[in-house]
């Protein structure tokens, strides 16, 4: 009887320490979501709502590393339910890093009230539009333990990456053609950035389920970005065009 309730006891820590890991992925990508809805509304109130609430987010994720490092001192887990918790550390980690990264954007929104160039803000949006449904798939696969989603959702990276790279020539067009745009156009880059960098932290998690459920890391790589080489064409085909 006593191993059976201790069983039980266990099997109802996993699951909290899950059900605090969706919460957490919840808040974040909440605050991804109002991070665009401040940048199309230029809402500065929301934004600096979005960066307070960020400190609830951290809370979280400190309050599950400390129970995670509680069950592996007290339970010394094994096999599957060793990798869960350390899978759910890793987790953590990756999450609160994305609530930070839409508290930076929050942060660029308030950074550009005297600059509101609404014809070149929308791009950023759309590249959220891709992001955003990549954390819920990711949580969703993560609660079923499903390494074959977590693929589908890390294959499609390649997609945030791409518009992040169009959104970059685009951005640095738009700087070159007109030096006022260059302040607006620089913290809409950074935005972009954190959103690609978002994108990035949801593939981890996405690396993180097929350990959880294979046992073993993952052996294909994702291609790296590199802006430089996008400086050099589009700085190419300007003086193309003055050719």
């Amino acid at each position: 009887m006593t191993s059976e309730h201790i069983v039980k006891s266990y099997d109802d820590e996993l699951s909290r320490l899950n059900r605090e890991i969706v919460e957490m992925g919840g808040m974040a990508e909440s605050q991804l979501a109002a991070s665009m809805r401040a940048l199309n509304e230029q809402n500065d109130e929301l934004a600096a709502s979005i960066i307070e609430e960020d400190d609830k987010v951290d809370e979280l994720n400190f309050d599950i590393d400390q129970f995670a490092v509680q069950l592996l001192a007290l339970r010394q887990p094994m096999a599957e339910d060793l990798r869960s918790i350390v899978g759910a550390l890793k987790t953590s980690s990756d999450l609160e890093r994305i609530a930070d990264y839409a508290a930076n954007v929050a942060k660029r929104v308030i950074a550009m009230d005297d600059y509101p160039p609404a014809r070149l803000t929308a791009g950023i949006p759309r590249m959220a539009v891709l992001v955003q449904p990549m954390i819920k798939d990711v949580l969703d696969a993560y609660v079923a333990h499903d390494a074959e989603k977590a693929m589908e959702v890390w294959h499609r990276d390649i997609e945030v990456d791409d518009m992040y790279m169009s959104l970059f020539r685009e951005f640095l067009t738009y700087m070159m053609e007109d030096p006022r745009n260059i302040t607006p156009c620089t913290h809409l880059l950074f935005m972009a950035k954190n959103i690609e960098r978002i994108g990035d932290h949801v593939t981890n998690i996405a690396e993180t389920i097929y350990f959880l459920v294979h046992g073993k890391r993952m052996r294909e790589h994702r291609p790296k970005i590199d802006e430089g080489d996008s400086v050099v064409t589009t700085l190419a085909g300007r003086d193309k065009l003055k050719g």
